[in-house]
């Protein structure tokens, strides 16, 4: 599989959790554990551009497939677009969500890049944030879409 760019060739029992695998073999710390049952986000990836549950996918579900992990995005240095609007817009508290929310951005956008208010919130449905973000995720969503528009030009 390509991780983030990068090949990755692992020797992993084929049933283990695509998280497990991101988080302890290869130390990627985006994706976090939430519920363990793919019902939180607290896990998401990109898989070939779209947002899926990392706790609940097997490795060998995902062999010759493109993940990209928050950790692919970008960096402190040099954020990516939906980064910097969570930045901008300061919507994590805790951030435990954080990555569901901002890779469910990336998704969302890559896919629909000019989202009606009802797309996003769809979008973003099946992430939970325990903290009460979520006007604050709303507006990071809104302003990621001016970012994504002055990145690509």
């Amino acid at each position: 599989m390509q991780v983030n760019g990068q090949a990755q060739a692992l020797q992993v029992p084929p049933t283990a959790p695509l998280l497990q695998v991101l988080r302890n073999d290869l130390r990627l710390n985006g994706p976090k554990y939430g519920c363990g049952l793919g019902q939180c986000g607290a896990c998401a990836v990109l898989v070939d551009g779209r947002v899926a549950r990392s706790c609940c996918i097997p490795v060998a579900g995902v062999q010759g497939r493109d993940i990209t992990t928050l950790e692919g995005l970008g960096d402190r240095q040099a954020p990516h677009w939906a980064q910097q609007a969570f930045i901008d817009s300061q919507a994590a508290q805790c951030g435990y969500c954080l990555n569901g929310m901002v890779m469910a951005t990336v998704a969302l956008l890559n896919h629909c890049p000019q989202p009606t208010e009802a797309q996003i919130r769809e979008a973003l449905a099946h992430h939970l944030c325990r903290c009460g973000t979520h006007l604050e995720i709303l507006a990071a969503v809104r302003r990621a879409v001016v970012l994504q528009q002055e990145a690509v030009g």
